[in-house]
Protein backbone atom coordinates (compact mmCIF):
# COMPACT_ATOMS: atom_id res chain seq x y z
CA UNK A 1 0.00 0.00 0.00
CA UNK A 2 1.18 3.48 -1.21
CA UNK A 3 1.26 6.59 1.03
CA UNK A 4 -1.89 7.83 -0.98
CA UNK A 5 -3.77 4.94 -0.24
CA UNK A 6 -2.87 4.88 3.35
CA UNK A 7 -3.92 8.32 4.46
CA UNK A 8 -7.37 7.98 2.21
CA UNK A 9 -9.03 6.30 4.67
CA UNK A 10 -8.13 10.03 6.88
CA UNK A 11 -9.66 11.98 4.20
CA UNK A 12 -6.44 13.65 3.81
CA UNK A 13 -6.05 15.85 0.68
CA UNK A 14 -3.41 15.89 -1.79
CA UNK A 15 -1.95 18.67 -0.65
CA UNK A 16 -1.59 17.20 2.95
CA UNK A 17 -0.74 13.76 1.37
CA UNK A 18 2.19 15.13 -0.72
CA UNK A 19 3.14 17.68 2.36
CA UNK A 20 3.62 13.90 4.61
CA UNK A 21 5.32 12.34 1.97
CA UNK A 22 8.05 14.81 1.48
CA UNK A 23 8.79 15.07 5.52
CA UNK A 24 8.95 11.55 5.74
CA UNK A 25 11.50 11.52 2.87
CA UNK A 26 13.82 14.68 3.99
CA UNK A 27 13.71 13.45 7.86
CA UNK A 28 16.27 10.59 7.28
CA UNK A 29 18.43 12.94 4.93
CA UNK A 30 19.04 15.40 7.58
CA UNK A 31 19.42 13.35 11.08
CA UNK A 32 22.82 13.86 12.53
CA UNK A 33 24.74 11.07 11.50
CA UNK A 34 25.36 8.54 14.70
CA UNK A 35 29.08 9.38 14.99
CA UNK A 36 28.65 13.10 15.63
CA UNK A 37 28.32 13.01 19.60
CA UNK A 38 31.19 10.19 19.64
CA UNK A 39 33.51 12.66 17.62
CA UNK A 40 32.00 15.76 20.14
CA UNK A 41 33.07 13.63 23.44
CA UNK A 42 35.87 12.55 21.70
CA UNK A 43 37.43 15.53 21.06
CA UNK A 44 36.47 17.11 24.49
CA UNK A 45 37.78 13.70 26.41
CA UNK A 46 41.48 14.65 24.64
CA UNK A 47 41.21 18.56 25.37
CA UNK A 48 40.62 17.42 29.11
CA UNK A 49 43.44 14.60 29.09
CA UNK A 50 45.78 17.38 27.75
CA UNK A 51 45.44 19.99 29.82
CA UNK A 52 47.36 18.00 32.75
CA UNK A 53 50.58 17.67 31.61
CA UNK A 54 51.61 20.81 30.91
CA UNK A 55 50.92 22.58 34.46
CA UNK A 56 52.68 19.60 35.80
CA UNK A 57 55.98 19.91 33.53
CA UNK A 58 55.73 23.75 34.88
CA UNK A 59 55.51 23.30 37.94
CA UNK A 60 58.56 20.30 37.93
CA UNK A 61 60.97 22.87 35.93
CA UNK A 62 60.03 25.44 38.40
CA UNK A 63 60.49 23.66 41.52
CA UNK A 64 63.88 22.34 40.01
CA UNK A 65 65.01 25.09 38.94
CA UNK A 66 64.20 26.67 42.92
CA UNK A 67 65.25 23.74 44.83
CA UNK A 68 66.58 21.20 42.33
CA UNK A 69 65.55 17.92 40.71
CA UNK A 70 65.02 16.47 44.69
CA UNK A 71 62.82 18.60 46.00
CA UNK A 72 60.78 18.55 42.76
CA UNK A 73 59.70 14.98 43.73
CA UNK A 74 56.82 16.10 45.65
CA UNK A 75 55.25 18.16 42.89
CA UNK A 76 54.53 14.18 41.16
CA UNK A 77 53.55 13.23 44.66
CA UNK A 78 51.28 15.50 46.43
CA UNK A 79 50.81 18.11 43.14
CA UNK A 80 49.77 16.25 40.40
CA UNK A 81 46.47 14.83 41.97
CA UNK A 82 45.30 18.60 43.18
CA UNK A 83 45.66 19.98 40.00
CA UNK A 84 43.63 16.73 38.74
CA UNK A 85 41.28 16.86 41.26
CA UNK A 86 40.75 20.51 40.36
CA UNK A 87 40.60 19.53 36.73
CA UNK A 88 37.80 16.98 37.54
CA UNK A 89 35.90 19.82 39.69
CA UNK A 90 36.22 22.33 36.36
CA UNK A 91 35.08 19.96 33.75
CA UNK A 92 33.41 16.99 35.26
CA UNK A 93 35.42 14.12 34.11
CA UNK A 94 37.75 11.95 36.09
CA UNK A 95 41.39 12.27 35.52
CA UNK A 96 44.34 10.55 36.61
CA UNK A 97 47.62 9.06 35.25
CA UNK A 98 48.21 5.63 35.60
CA UNK A 99 50.93 3.11 34.15
CA UNK A 100 52.21 -0.82 34.05
CA UNK A 101 55.10 -0.02 35.93
CA UNK A 102 53.60 2.14 38.86
CA UNK A 103 55.40 4.26 41.37
CA UNK A 104 52.30 5.28 43.57
CA UNK A 105 50.04 1.90 44.20
CA UNK A 106 47.52 3.89 45.90
CA UNK A 107 47.16 6.25 42.75
CA UNK A 108 48.99 4.66 39.57
CA UNK A 109 47.86 1.12 39.70
CA UNK A 110 45.66 0.74 35.71
CA UNK A 111 42.19 -1.23 35.97
CA UNK A 112 41.85 -4.15 33.57
CA UNK A 113 40.53 -1.60 30.02
CA UNK A 114 43.07 0.68 31.09
CA UNK A 115 45.82 -2.25 31.11
CA UNK A 116 44.71 -3.45 27.81
CA UNK A 117 45.51 -0.11 26.11
CA UNK A 118 48.80 0.56 27.65
CA UNK A 119 49.72 -2.90 26.34
CA UNK A 120 48.49 -2.30 22.87
CA UNK A 121 50.62 1.21 23.03
CA UNK A 122 53.51 -0.87 23.76
CA UNK A 123 53.17 -2.58 20.87
CA UNK A 124 52.25 0.12 18.62
CA UNK A 125 54.96 1.89 19.35
CA UNK A 126 57.53 -1.05 19.31
CA UNK A 127 56.21 -1.40 15.79
CA UNK A 128 56.80 2.10 15.02
CA UNK A 129 53.97 4.48 16.11
CA UNK A 130 54.74 7.72 17.46
CA UNK A 131 53.79 7.30 20.98
CA UNK A 132 52.83 11.50 20.73
CA UNK A 133 50.08 10.29 18.88
CA UNK A 134 48.46 7.17 20.68
CA UNK A 135 45.20 7.34 21.90
CA UNK A 136 41.84 5.62 22.94
CA UNK A 137 38.60 6.73 23.18
CA UNK A 138 35.58 4.09 24.40
CA UNK A 139 32.06 4.17 24.83
CA UNK A 140 31.45 1.73 28.00
CA UNK A 141 28.00 1.00 29.66
CA UNK A 142 26.78 4.34 30.58
CA UNK A 143 30.46 6.43 30.53
CA UNK A 144 33.06 7.09 27.92
CA UNK A 145 36.75 6.56 28.62
CA UNK A 146 39.66 7.68 26.97
CA UNK A 147 43.48 7.39 27.51
CA UNK A 148 46.26 9.27 25.70
CA UNK A 149 50.09 8.01 26.40
CA UNK A 150 52.94 9.99 28.43
CA UNK A 151 55.79 9.36 26.51
CA UNK A 152 59.09 10.14 28.49
CA UNK A 153 60.43 13.57 28.40
CA UNK A 154 63.99 14.61 28.69
CA UNK A 155 63.02 16.16 32.11
CA UNK A 156 61.29 12.54 33.32
CA UNK A 157 64.86 10.96 33.04
CA UNK A 158 65.77 12.74 36.13
CA UNK A 159 63.44 9.88 38.72
CA UNK A 160 62.36 8.11 36.14
CA UNK A 161 65.61 6.90 33.94
CA UNK A 162 68.15 4.11 34.85
CA UNK A 163 69.01 3.58 38.35
CA UNK A 164 72.47 3.52 37.77
CA UNK A 165 72.30 7.20 36.28
CA UNK A 166 70.56 8.86 39.18
CA UNK A 167 71.77 10.81 41.70
CA UNK A 168 72.38 9.05 45.42
CA UNK A 169 70.12 11.87 46.77
CA UNK A 170 67.29 11.14 44.11
CA UNK A 171 67.49 7.30 44.81
CA UNK A 172 67.68 8.38 48.13
CA UNK A 173 64.68 10.74 48.26
CA UNK A 174 62.57 8.22 45.42
CA UNK A 175 63.34 5.56 48.81
CA UNK A 176 61.81 7.65 50.93
CA UNK A 177 58.78 8.70 49.10
CA UNK A 178 58.02 5.64 47.04
CA UNK A 179 59.34 2.07 48.52
CA UNK A 180 57.60 0.12 46.02
CA UNK A 181 59.19 2.37 43.37
CA UNK A 182 58.93 0.21 39.69
CA UNK A 183 58.65 3.51 37.57
CA UNK A 184 62.58 3.57 36.80
CA UNK A 185 64.80 2.33 33.75
CA UNK A 186 62.96 4.67 30.78
CA UNK A 187 64.65 6.22 28.07
CA UNK A 188 63.38 9.19 26.39
CA UNK A 189 60.36 8.73 24.18
CA UNK A 190 59.05 5.30 25.95
CA UNK A 191 55.46 5.35 26.94
CA UNK A 192 55.83 5.98 30.67
CA UNK A 193 51.96 5.55 31.32
CA UNK A 194 48.74 7.23 29.96
CA UNK A 195 46.24 10.04 31.07
CA UNK A 196 43.18 8.95 31.76
CA UNK A 197 39.93 10.40 31.51
CA UNK A 198 36.28 9.26 31.85
CA UNK A 199 32.86 10.71 32.47
CA UNK A 200 28.98 9.62 33.21
CA UNK A 201 27.07 10.04 29.99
Amino acid sequence: MDMKSALAPFGASNKLRNLVTIALMIVPCVAPPAFASDDAILAEARKVATTLPPKLIVALQDEIKKSGAEAAIPVCKDMAPKMAGEISRETGWKIKRVSLKARNDARAIPDAWETAALEDFDRRAAAGESPMKLEKGEKIGDEYRYVKALPVQALCLNCHGPSETMSPGIKAALGQHYPNDRATGYTEGQIRGVISVRKKL
